[in-house]
């Protein structure tokens, strides 16, 4: 049946009669004044023109509310079903006097449809929910962890449960910090990234090398790559999800070739020390009855021996730092003597190379809490690498004053090859060399990696400025020793102990 022809057709006869009945009342009222009180013309006129007027504004409203009531009831019925609208009640059909049957059957389709729709989100809702039943989640051959906001796991994928060996459904519900104690190569942890994509994205991506789940030698030791997708807008409040890309077996081969070169490198100390102190004597004993030339051959041995035992220094130092063995006893020293022993020490390799070292050290600055020796190589790999990269330049500088922030800032800085951008975001990375310049220049890529290690176990921070072929400054920075907690020192010690840590906790509960 055509309902809507049907509609048209009773609001055409209603509306017509209405109109003929208000004619009727307005002809009949002026007839009826005209006949009764022998009215003028124009008083009738009149009259009936104001009944006109009066009578077409109630009119119209009868017509608009008659033409709009079946439209008024279904908007109700629209807003009735909505998730998100205003609470209206059912609306009465039955009560329409004009095309209640179009809108019944209207209204009908309406909560049909909501009807299907429902059940359409529930089944997805349900499909949703149920990950654990998702095929390609657990289909995937690559350990899947899925987190909440809070950072809790509320899924891990039967992959994921194989590698970590723990039985089905056991992790699920527990921290994901506290569950798997992860360790990354650098500060930024997958909690700390978290921490800023919540604060400035909706969503994000990351990925992380050699991420560690315990140390080299330790049974159960996993190593990995992580890549992590953040979503704040996810509607089943699945936040983050994390897969795990197994490295296990090749970084394994790569710490065990450290512990190796490391166990080699050992054994040059003893007669590393030897000939150190055999060039010495000479040095002291027939250098001044030797040629200038002969000189100039001692001057080599002894900065070759020097570079030596720093290469030895460097070796050695990596393998505890790998192994978070490398502890550190903080003292109390004055930093201008630090500066000025290293200076000294290193003035006769610059020479060497046609370079002079420049030291321009603040005269009153507060004693520092640093591990002498340590923090020593720190200021001779900064160094060595400014005379090393100076390509040609004559000048080396060494700066250090008390910072806005209350440390003591030291910066090295040449004016020599300097570095690119590409290069910068992996300066301190281990065994990490610039391809511009690796072949002309020696080196092993672990000096920068080891300073960084040795200035963030000290409690400063370890930074550098660039641009090429205009040079580098190296940028770190010490804690006054006034400024260390009074429960840090140790006894009559007076000093505090540290550790360098190659390898950051993932939580802040874990680290030192």
């Amino acid at each position: 049946m055509d309902f809507f022809t049907d509609y048209r057709r009773q609001l055409t006869i209603r509306l017509t009669l209405i109109v003929l009945m208000f004619e009727a009342v307005v002809v009949g009222c002026g007839w009826l004044l005209y006949s009764s009180h022998r009215a003028s013309a124009v008083v009738v006129l009149a009259t009936v023109t104001t009944l006109g007027i009066i009578g077409s504004l109630l009119l119209t409203r009868l017509i608009v509310r008659i033409s709009t009531e079946p439209l008024r009831t279904l908007w109700q019925a629209v807003q009735h079903i909505a998730p998100h609208g205003d609470a209206q009640p059912a609306p009465k059909v039955e009560n329409l006097k004009v095309g209640r049957e179009l809108i019944a059957n209207l209204v009908n389709h309406i909560y049909q449809m909501a009807s299907v729709v429902e059940d359409v989100n529930k089944t997805t809702s349900r499909q949703i929910q149920d990950i654990h039943a998702n095929f390609l989640a657990n289909s995937l051959p690559l350990p899947l962890i899925v987190l909440d906001k809070s950072d809790v796991i509320v899924y891990l994928n039967e992959a994921g449960e194989k590698y970590f060996g723990v039985p089905p459904g056991e992790t699920v519900g527990k921290n994901v910090y506290t569950t798997f104690d992860m360790s990354f190569a650098d500060n930024q942890t997958l909690q700390s990234w978290l921490d800023t994509a919540r604060s400035s994205n909706v969503t994000a991506t990351s990925r992380w090398e050699r991420v560690r789940i315990g140390l080299p030698g330790q049974k159960n030791t996993k190593q990995f790559d992580l890549a992590a997708h953040y979503n704040k807008s996810n509607p089943m409040g699945y936040e983050t999800l994390l897969v795990l890309f197994d490295h296990t077996e090749v970084y394994s081969q790569d710490d065990q070739a450290m512990s190796f070169v490391a166990l080699t490198v050992h054994e040059l100390r003893t007669p590393l020390t030897l000939l150190r102190g055999y060039i010495e004597v000479f040095d002291e004993e027939i250098g001044p009855t030797l040629s200038s030339e002969l000189q100039g051959f001692m001057k080599k041995m002894n900065v070759a021996a020097q570079q030596l035992t720093a290469f030895v220094d460097n070796i050695l130092n990596v393998a505890k730092i790998e192994d978070n063995q490398l502890t550190l006893q903080l003292h109390e020293e004055r930093w201008e003597d630090v500066l000025q022993a290293v200076v000294s020490d290193l003035q006769l390799r610059a020479s060497v190379r046609g370079v002079t070292i420049k030291a321009d050290i603040e005269s009153i600055l507060p004693t520092v809490a640093v591990d002498r020796f340590s923090i020593y190589e720190v200021v001779a790999n900064l160094l060595d690498n400014a005379i090393k990269y100076s390509k040609g330049t004559k000048e080396v500088h060494v700066t250090a004053a008390l910072n806005k922030n209350g440390q003591v800032e030291t910066s090295v800085k040449d004016f020599g090859l300097g570095i690119d951008a590409s290069v910068m975001p992996h300066i301190f990375d281990k065994f990490y060399r610039n391809h511009r310049n690796r072949a002309q220049i020696g080196g092993t890529g672990l000096g920068l990696y080891i300073s960084r290690a040795i200035v963030q176990a000290h409690g400063g921070q370890i930074w550098v400025n660039s641009k090429v072929d205009e040079g580098s400054t190296f940028s770190f920075t010490v804690m006054p020793f006034s400024t260390l907690a009074e429960q840090g020192k140790t006894g009559d010690a007076n000093g505090i102990s540290r550790s360098a840590y190659g390898w950051i906790k993932n939580h802040s509960l874990y680290r030192g």
